[in-house]
């Protein structure tokens, strides 16, 4: 099996975990010996649940039984499509009560940015550097890291850039701005979060010159910080939302979030402004709908900020600089990234799962189900301060 994963799979590092899966359930993966790990990736934060959660695979078995795909997502009333909808519009501000669904956070991106153009009139964005926004060539073109965009370049012109959390580049934000798109908490970039109001001033800014503000949670949303939204700690509503990775409780979807005035302007001028095959999957969407609804009706939003508070107690370590982010989604800042891939790699051995980010290499991501319980946080901890006992100074 491993060689032909690394024959006839196409690979996007040469140096893959190579972890064969046999299941999962809970918070633990387990391998083909049956050995158990301790997931603190969870998806890359979109396993919100846990792996194999009941009322997901519930709801996923019960609508394979009624049907899968039959049309073109927003030609056919479907019910798990529209009870998706109606769930989170009633869970979001007023102002952002129309969800069109996708398949990914990355088309949730492509589809906001669309959407923004439309709505203004004028095509320049403003992103954050070190931004990441998903892999296609729009999204890439707002993602602010030219070592990841270079060898792909020309990609869709009229992107210009601002560094997160420096109020003097505000000023770029100007007449001929669509949208400024800024992930709610910068996660590639190693967890950073806002500081002294800043989402709220480029908000501002956007509204004094006509902009439009699309803040990416896809990483942040679905309760992983505290709250169903990131954004919801800083006291703003944005234009546009995307989201993603966690709303499936493991299955895939993506979905960009507005008013009903303006994701209207997608029907015409052209017509078929956005479309998308698989978009809205019903399975998917009955997967999404279980996901919401099991958060909505438990306490582990409440939870997550406590549980943060557990892992800021028991990672205090001499290799541990920093801990960033909120929530359950954190992030390690180690000494050098030597000490972050020993961390890892050694982890693996240990039977825990951390992995890495995207830009940050001295980080250590931390982004376990919401499931985790305080002695799952309890072990994982101290398997993590042993392993950087042992790490070699010399």
């Amino acid at each position: 099996m491993k060689n032909d994963f690394l024959k006839y799979q196409a690979q996007t590092s040469e140096h893959p975990i190579l972890l064969k899966v046999k299941r999962a359930k809970g918070c633990y993966i387990y391998d083909e010996q049956d050995k158990k790990y301790l997931d603190f990736i969870a998806g890359v934060s979109a396993n919100t649940l846990g792996h194999r959660p009941e009322p997901v695979i519930k709801a996923i078995k019960n609508q394979l039984d009624a049907y899968m795909h039959v049309m073109v997502y927003g030609e056919f009333i479907q019910e798990p499509q529209t009870e998706l909808c109606k769930f989170m519009a009633s869970h979001l501000p007023n102002s952002l009560n129309c969800i069109y669904l996708t398949n990914s956070g990355t088309e949730a991106t492509e589809g906001a940015l669309k959407l923004a153009k439309k709505v203004t009139g004028k095509f320049e964005i403003i992103a954050a550097k070190n931004a990441y926004h998903g892999n296609t060539q729009g999204a890439m073109s707002v993602c602010g890291k030219e070592e990841q965009n270079a060898a792909f370049r020309p990609l869709v012109p009229g992107s210009k850039f601002i560094e997160f959390n420096n109020e003097q580049d505000l000023k770029k934000i100007n007449c001929h701005t669509a949208a400024v798109i800024l992930e709610t908490i910068q996660g590639g970039a190693g967890f950073i979060l806002p500081e002294n109001d800043y989402l709220k001033k480029v908000d501002q800014r956007c509204k004094d010159v006509g902009a439009l503000l699309i803040l990416d949670e896809i990483q942040s949303g679905i309760g992983r910080t505290g709250t169903f939204y990131g954004f919801e700690h800083y006291g703003i509503e944005p234009d546009i939302v995307i989201t993603g990775k966690g709303l499936g409780g493991g299955m895939p979807i993506g979905a960009f979030i507005a008013s009903k005035e303006r994701m209207n302007l997608l029907m015409r001028k052209p017509k078929l402004g956005h479309i998308t095959t698989f978009g809205g999957h019903p399975v998917i969407a009955a997967a999404a709908l279980s996901t919401l609804q099991t958060l909505f009706n438990s306490n582990l939003m409440e939870a997550t900020q406590p549980k943060e508070k557990l892992f800021r107690k028991h990672l205090v370590h001499k290799h541990i600089l920093e801990i960033r982010g909120k929530g359950l989604m954190l992030a390690l800042i180690m000494e050098k990234p030597e000490i972050t891939n020993y961390l890892i790699l050694t982890a693996i051995k240990k039977g825990l799962l951390l992995f890495w980010l995207l830009y940050e290499p001295k980080a250590v991501r931390i982004t376990p189900p919401l499931t985790i319980s305080e002695k799952q946080i309890l072990s994982g901890c101290q398997i993590i301060r042993d392993i950087l006992d042992t790490y070699p100074e010399n």
